[in-house]
């Protein structure tokens, strides 16, 4: 599975652990990730996503999932998020 969010394109980040005495040893910063299901309401189903913390503020702040995802570039979001993007896409033109 992989370590990134699927909607931010967010994944594992590398540093170093610096200690007291200035010795650095190489380390990696995974991102939070949650598995959480969010509803879209133009659809009126819920998807299940693996996003990071950081993800799932943006979409309360932004108004749900389908705000969010009107607002997302198409080279951000995951092939998932990408097709749950358009089938949002083609009931809001259909309605």
């Amino acid at each position: 599975m992989s370590r990134k969010c699927e909607l931010t394109r967010k994944g594992p980040m590398v540093g170093n652990n610096v200690s007291h005495a200035n010795n650095k040893t190489k380390r990696r910063f995974l991102p939070n990730l949650q598995d959480v299901t969010l509803e879209s309401e133009t659809l009126g189903r819920s998807f299940r996503l693996r996003i990071s913390n950081h993800a799932l503020r943006s979409v309360d702040h932004r108004g749900g999932l389908d705000a969010f995802l009107a607002k997302a570039k198409d080279e951000e979001l995951s092939s998932d998020a990408l097709a749950i993007k358009k089938d949002i896409a083609k009931a809001q033109a259909a309605a």
